[in-house]
């Protein structure tokens, strides 16, 4: 019974190292630790717009892609308007 919960507490240990050596996501938009005023981002600058949309071209939350609220709302507006603009697809194209 003693060697069990010594298990237990090594991998409990493990798990708890495992969560705190998590990185934070860094904002993509920051340039030296400090945010562009005002926020623009290009709709017509397709490849960085393609970094925040997923596979089934869904716009990815804040939570993965690592932007603070205004960031992520600016690139959210500019995919949008890279969308009507057809730089962007709305729908992946299946072949």
């Amino acid at each position: 019974m003693a060697k069990s919960t010594a298990l237990e507490q090594i991998r409990l240990s493990r798990k708890r190292a495992r969560l705190r050596a998590r990185a934070r996501k860094k904002d993509p938009l920051f340039r030296g630790g400090v945010r562009p005023r005002p926020i623009y981002i290009d709709y017509k600058d397709v490849d960085f717009l393609k970094r925040f949309i997923n596979r089934q071209f869904k716009i990815i939350g804040r939570r993965k892609t690592g932007c603070h609220a205004v960031t992520q709302h600016a690139i959210a507006r500019a995919i949008k308007r890279a969308r009507i603009m057809a730089l962007l697809p709305f729908v992946p194209e299946y072949t």
